[in-house]
């Protein structure tokens, strides 16, 4: 599986990784210390979802383009987010994480986004240069967490702030083995952030053997949230994702099950739809 986000820009995956993406953010924000995000797989920020790419898979119109305002307060603030960014750049824009960290967190803050392919890189570097809170590294982003990690900026050092892992699995299954190990080291340099991998979903019963590593690791928590669009019947192609979050928020599985609930009824097709939550690791 090659996942370009330009190919895939809102549909379901995004519109999950997005809205949780946001309400983690949430929970950085309740404190007024600063924080800092790093965003590993970033690619170029910023999308339009009349670009060539976005039109040849046409992905959004089962994700984003669903999703109608409800009372769930993660959700409009995903809705509101893309309004902000479309009053921006354009109607038919769409916010890749690296511009949702940029919307959702404060002057404060810092954020490091990576992007390996160099096309992606340059756009991306270009999309954020004038925003100082932003720095973008042309590099791997498993080999550019123990670089970064634990975070610092001058004479500041963040206790708080989050990492996003979301790689293009173009090792399949085997991408797997490098995120575990990210997260394992990532969370020896820096035991007290919050780590979410992103991770697709085409046949779930493939995927224990990831649950019983990723419990396995050093965390305070882990908590998968999953959801899938149709029945995960076909590896052939992607029915749904997850995102794996160690060290959650307090009570994030209260807060973010509504969502993931609406999430289920909003895209799923044909009834085919699925939502799953779980603790791996569960808090103290």
């Amino acid at each position: 599986m090659n996942y370009r986000h330009a190919f895939h820009a809102g549909n379901h995956a995004d519109v999950l990784k997005h809205v949780a993406l946001l309400a983690l953010c949430e929970s950085l924000r309740a404190k007024p210390a600063a924080c800092f995000a790093l965003d590993t797989h970033a690619g170029r920020g910023l999308y339009s979802l009349d670009a060539a790419a976005a039109q040849k898979t046409g992905e959004a119109e089962g994700g984003v383009a669903k999703l109608k305002r409800t009372g769930d307060a993660n959700i409009a603030r995903y809705l509101s987010a893309i309004e902000a960014c479309r009053a921006a750049h354009g109607a038919r824009s769409y916010p890749g994480s690296p511009w949702l960290l940029t919307h959702a967190l404060r002057e404060q803050d810092r954020i490091a986004c990576c992007e390996l392919q160099p096309d992606e890189a340059a756009i991306l570097n270009h999309n954020f240069r004038d925003d100082p809170r932003v720095i973008v590294h042309a590099r791997d982003g498993y080999a550019a967490m123990k670089a970064l990690l634990p975070p610092r900026s001058g004479e500041t050092r963040f206790a708080r702030g989050l990492v996003l892992i979301d790689p293009p699995y173009e090792a399949q299954l085997e991408e797997f083995d490098l995120a575990i190990a990210a997260l394992r080291d990532g969370l020896q340099r820096w035991p007290q952030g919050m780590f979410a991998l992103w991770y697709p979903i085409k046949l779930r019963r493939s995927l224990p053997p990831f649950y019983r590593r990723a419990a396995a690791i050093e965390a305070k928590s882990a908590l998968v949230i999953e959801l899938l669009v149709r029945p995960d019947d076909s590896p052939l192609r992607m029915n749904g994702s997850g995102l794996l979050i160690l060290n959650a928020p307090w009570k994030f599985d209260v807060l973010f099950k509504p969502t993931l609930n609406a999430l289920r009824n909003a895209m799923q097709e044909s009834g085919g739809g699925n939502a799953h939550m779980e603790w791996l690791r569960a808090p103290a």
